[in-house]
């Protein structure tokens, strides 16, 4: 699996100079030192020996020069050489050579994948709302020799084309189809930003969107529109509720009108529910009790009611010895 690079994007905002992965600055290493000091110490060990300064000035220069031979490039990396300002191929990884003061190595390529975060601050939507949006890229060069020789600074590149792409998609898109629609908007992102990097040599694996930050006066005004919205949802179920139960009581009354002892049971068991705890009370329109023939139930449970509550009553006169 490729490493990841996450560089500092603040420190590319505020300057031009190369990234660290492109930097030319010389690189010291074991082989260029002992180059270095294996002549150096000869030329001193002449000079004690013949007591002429000269062999310690010309190991010195000598092993200075051999010291520019010698480089190493690290496992992710490739070196860019020039010779004489024209280039001649990559270089590494590990340890490769090269002629002194004629070759030069003009960039060290990164290839490993880069995680790049990019923003748009106060952009305006499709419907002119003003929105801040944070990203992350990841790409990689895929090409060393491309990236070195068609493009000054392809990280900066890279990066410049990642904040217009992300400006121009949130230009075209409407602040409802970014908050719902996230994947597409990244997908078209990627498709932008890598058609724009595809010739320095880079490559887009992905885009992804952090972060959308939008007024807070919108916030509000959305929260209560959500809102509003979940609460004519909740009336709207009521009703629907209510029609239900009106059909269902009218195909009831159908049945009872049809067969009277069913009607009956209904009243008995209507009875029976409203009875179960003592000393429940209940209250039945007067219409129910003629229409339904009620009478009779409600005087037999108004005894049974009676007498339980008399039991009770003697339970708890009991004299206690």
């Amino acid at each position: 699996m490729p490493a990841i690079v996450l560089p500092s994007i603040k420190a590319a905002e505020s300057s031009s100079a190369t990234t660290p992965s492109q930097s030319n600055a010389p690189r010291m290493n074991v082989v260029a030192a002992l180059m270095f000091v294996a002549p150096t110490l000869l030329g001193a060990l002449l000079t004690v020996l013949t007591l002429n300064p000269f062999g310690a000035i010309l190991g010195a220069l000598l092993g200075l020069i051999g010291a520019l031979s010698p480089r190493v490039a690290k496992q992710w990396e490739r070196a860019v050489v020039l010779r004489l300002g024209r280039y001649i191929g990559l270089r590494g990884p590990g340890l490769f050579w090269v002629w002194p003061l004629i070759d030069s190595v003009s960039t060290y390529i990164d290839q490993r994948v880069i995680a790049t975060d990019f923003a748009a601050e106060s952009t305006l939507t499709a419907d002119t709302v003003p929105v801040n949006v944070d990203a992350i890229m990841f790409w990689m060069v895929y090409d060393a020799e491309k990236a070195a020789l068609e493009v000054q600074n392809y990280s900066q590149a890279v990066m410049l084309a990642a904040q217009t792409a992300l400006r121009d998609v949130i230009g075209k898109t409407s602040l409802t189809d970014m908050l719902r629609g996230r994947e597409k908007i990244e997908d078209e992102l990627q498709h932008m930003i890598d058609e724009r990097t595809t010739p320095w040599g880079v490559t887009v694996q992905s885009v992804e969107m952090r972060e959308i930050i939008i007024p807070d006066a919108l916030q509000d005004a959305m929260s209560r529109e959500a809102q509003a919205k979940r609460e004519k949802q909740a009336r709207i179920i009521l009703g629907q509720a209510e029609v239900e139960i009106a059909h269902m009581f009218e195909k009831a009354a159908q049945s009872y009108h049809d067969n009277p002892t069913a009607l009956h049971l209904r009243a008995m068991n209507m009875l029976y529910e409203g009875l179960k705890e003592k000393g429940a009370m209940m209250i039945v329109p007067s219409t129910a009790v003629e229409s339904m023939g009620m009478g009779g139930l409600l005087g037999a449970a108004a005894l049974r009611q009676k007498q339980l509550a008399k039991g009770e009553e003697e339970q708890t006169l009991v004299p206690v010895e």
